[in-house]
């Protein structure tokens, strides 16, 4: 556990829940949908009605949970027209809009464009446009992302806004437009019209993703009452951490396969496992415990090293010598008490990056289970003024991981992906289950912590926790 230090210098509503397929003869993610514009008041149009064609794409459609992905909102084609009765030049379309959850996970994604238009001509139709966001994945399963409301915003002569929404039946609810008497930019300005709020089950799916899990954790653990025996020995097993009332199966191994000694045993209301194992194949040389119908890194424990002590005649004026390798224990250090994150100055905000320290891994046991390293983060929390509590989220935490195997190291280390840590988490590294695993591996990671501009100088501080199993 390691404790994080930075200096420093819109509410969701409920999404649509988007079904659908793409028709066929459609390009991939590409859908319409009835659209009702809404002209700014001083252009004195009346709304334009009509179908967007529009496009969702994202960069990662299988992503982890805690992973960041980034969102294509494009608008192939809309009835919004130019609001001036002149000319528009280019490059002053500036274009925002939402993306809709829905699934697994619910929200909205805020997308944004740059200011980028070919010209159109007075009272010809705005172009299309693309516009991009991001989102941090935080349940496992499927994801649907359809496209929501649109503004397309035109500096030409003066600040104009085009707001665009499904044309379907409204839902109460706030409104998720800006402030009246303001820009999309926050200054003063003509106040917008509202678009509706789509109903559920209303807006076309036009992306799916699916998110896995992190990995969890596994307690299981299993103690020998020898390290060896003659053929024939009965060897006293204890196992912990299984689920109470489990029927556990305890039996030899020989590497990565069973041999033919096996007892079971059932967990009693605390998870404890207590069985009498005889060890008759001179072939096993650990002993494994699990739930289920076969052993996994998952749902089982060990092995636990055990060696058969042969029984055979020695010559006269001979002695037999045995060594007996005995396994040792997964552990973890790490460099330091703190990470001191770099300063940003107030009101700029930005990018404060930093590392964990150095995060060695020791894995001695002898078998053949591989070992996982997830990193969980809480929120910032500093003081602001007049004592206030102020937080900068854990979700704005990222890292780069690196991994590394000393010399001789039978695994190899796989190092995490870069992005989000979170409160949910994300792997450091790890490395896979194979006949025979262990060894020495050394661990670090780049952080980033995204500081909002105008965040109240100060220290923030957040507690960091590596788990290893």
């Amino acid at each position: 556990m390691a404790v994080l230090a930075a200096a420093a210098g819109g509410a969701l509503s409920p999404p649509a829940a988007a079904e659908g397929e793409t028709p066929p003869g459609r390009a991939p993610g590409r859908v319409e949908f009835p659209t009702h514009c809404l002209a700014p008041q001083e252009a004195g149009l009346p709304p334009a009605d009509g179908p967007t064609t529009a496009r969702i794409t994202v960069d990662d459609p299988e992503p982890g949970v805690g992973d960041t992905v980034t969102v294509t909102y494009q608008v192939l084609g809309t009835p919004a027209v130019n609001p001036l009765p002149v000319d528009l030049p280019a490059d002053v379309l500036t274009p925002t809009g939402r993306v809709v959850l829905g699934g697994a996970q619910s929200g909205e994604v805020t997308v944004v464009g740059a200011r980028r238009n070919d010209p159109v001509t007075a009272g010809g139709t705005l172009p299309a446009v693309t516009m991009t966001g991001t989102f941090t994945v935080t349940a496992p399963g499927e994801i649907t992302l359809a496209p929501g409301a649109y503004t397309l915003h035109t500096s030409h002569l003066s600040d104009l806004d085009t707001t665009c929404a499904a044309d379907v039946p409204a839902e109460p609810g706030p409104a998720r437009d800006p402030a009246p008497g303001t820009d999309p930019a926050g200054t003063p300005g003509p106040t917008p019209a509202t678009p509706p709020v789509p109903a559920p089950a209303t807006l076309p799916v036009s992306e799916r993703v699916t998110a896995s899990p992190l990995p969890t954790a596994n307690l299981r653990s299993v103690w020998l009452g020898g390290a060896s025996g003659k053929p024939g020995a009965t060897l006293q097993v204890t196992g912990a951490g299984f689920v109470p009332g489990a029927s556990v199966t305890v039996a030899g191994r020989a590497g990565a396969a069973e041999t033919t000694d096996r007892v079971t045993a059932q967990a009693d209301e605390l998870g404890v496992v207590l069985a009498e194992l005889p060890v008759t194949d001179r072939a096993t040389t650990a002993v494994v415990a699990y739930e289920g119908g076969a052993w996994s890194a998952t749902g089982g424990s060990g092995p636990a090293a055990y060696t058969v002590i042969e029984v055979t005649p020695v010559p006269p004026d001979a002695r037999k010598v045995t060594a007996v390798v005995e396994p040792g224990a997964l552990g973890m250090t790490q460099e330091g008490e703190a990470v001191t994150l770099g300063a940003v100055p107030y009101g700029d905000g930005g990018a404060a990056a930093g590392r964990i320290g150095t995060v060695t891994v020791k894995d001695a046991r002898g078998g053949p289970a591989g070992w996982s390293l997830i990193g969980k983060v809480t929120d910032f929390t500093g003081t602001g003024a007049g004592g206030t509590a102020v937080h900068i989220p854990g979700a704005s935490l990222s890292w780069t991981p690196v991994c590394a195997a000393a010399a001789g190291s039978p695994s190899a280390c796989t190092p995490g992906s870069a992005g989000t840590v979170g409160p949910d988490g994300a792997v450091l590294a790890s490395t896979p289950d194979a006949a025979l695993v262990g060894g020495t591996f050394t661990l670090d990671a780049a952080l980033t912590l995204r500081v909002p501009p105008y965040t109240p100088p100060g220290a923030y501080t957040a507690v960091l926790t590596l788990t290893l199993s």
